[in-house]
């Protein structure tokens, strides 16, 4: 399958067996920047953890040396590979490889591997599968809808929104990354958004927000105005109130081809994006109107990717870095 995008760089493994322990594996995996903070796996993993394991407790097997290997069950796309190696950091055991959020990965595939105490391992076993089903099926059904899109417009971008389950924003965002998507919008305050809920405020409409565009368009120089449309009309009336991008919302495909060619030849510089179901069985069919981009939520949603975990007895790991992972 295809190789990692060229904006993810692989650690030092390179997708290759390496050994290293502790904070390396964690530092080697993470070369594109941790994307969470320490104490939020931390968080995660006490979440799941609890006091104690009461089943290894019993079974009186948290001392003895172990495997632990994540396993790709199906062809995927790779996401949050990275946090999993720190988790496993964090509680002690070192890992022994890790795939880089990216890479596209055949069935059989060993995602992450690690060795260390049993109960280092154990702990992070749940928290680790049930990260890499989420953030990896993300990532694939990205991965999936970019390379569609493409082949119709190899200029067409995918643009993720911020509309997933609160708390889910960091893992959503990385994971769209890694599938070749960029954010479109990550908060209120990054961009100028204008929706028909704010025109509704205005009472004047459309002419009191260009009005108010052009006084306060010189606090926006580093700034894009983006209004979003419904018609052709409104559109237009975006692009006089000196938007630099239209966002169109539900408007069928077949409307946009006809609609992107006329706004063009008038405004050759307006940025057109199109929003609003838009799925991986309709992707290429908005991609082929000529709009920039295809915004979507959609990708958040669907079945997680098949993860298994392997645990078996092994010697101990020779390489363990005390500490915790950055």
């Amino acid at each position: 399958m295809d190789e990692t995008p060229v904006f993810f760089a692989a650690g030092p493994s390179q997708g290759k067996k390496a050994l290293f322990g502790g904070q390396q594996a964690a530092a080697g995996c993470a070369a594109w920047g941790p994307f969470f903070e320490t104490s939020m796996l931390d968080a995660w993993l006490a979440e799941d953890i609890g006091l104690f394991d009461l089943t290894s407790t019993l079974l009186e097997i948290g001392t003895k040396p172990a495997r632990i290997a994540w396993v790709a069950r199906q062809a995927m796309t790779l996401a949050c590979t990275e946090e999993v190696a720190r988790m496993v950091a964090l509680r002690g055991g070192c890992a022994t490889d890790c795939l880089p959020s990216g890479r596209c990965v055949e069935a059989g595939t060993e995602i992450v591997a690690a060795q260390g105490a049993a109960q280092a391992l154990l702990d992070c076993w749940k928290v680790g599968q049930n990260l890499l089903e989420y953030a990896c099926g993300v990532a694939t059904r990205t991965r999936a809808m970019a390379d569609a899109a493409a082949r119709v417009n190899p200029d067409v971008c995918i643009l993720t929104t911020r509309k997933h389950p609160p708390g889910l924003r960091r893992v959503a965002q990385k994971a769209a990354l890694a599938g070749g998507a960029f954010p479109h919008r990550l908060g209120l305050s990054e961009t100028v958004l204008v929706f028909p809920q704010h025109r509704a405020l205005l009472p004047g409409g459309w002419k009191d927000l260009r009005q108010i565009l052009a006084r306060r368009r010189r606090h926006l120089v580093e700034k894009k105005i983006v209004i979003e449309a419904n018609s052709y009309e409104d559109a237009r009336e975006a692009a006089r109130c000196g938007a630099d991008v239209v966002q169109f919302d539900k408007v069928e495909p077949e409307r946009l081809a006809q609609w992107c060619p006329r706004l063009r030849a008038e405004w050759p510089h307006l940025g057109l994006l199109a929003a609003g179901g838009i799925r991986a069985d309709n992707a290429a069919t908005y991609a082929a109107t000529g709009v920039d981009a295809l915004v979507t939520s959609s990708l958040y949603f669907g079945p997680p990717a098949d993860i298994g975990v392997r645990i078996e007895r092994d010697p101990p790991c020779k390489t363990t870095t005390e500490g915790r992972s950055p």
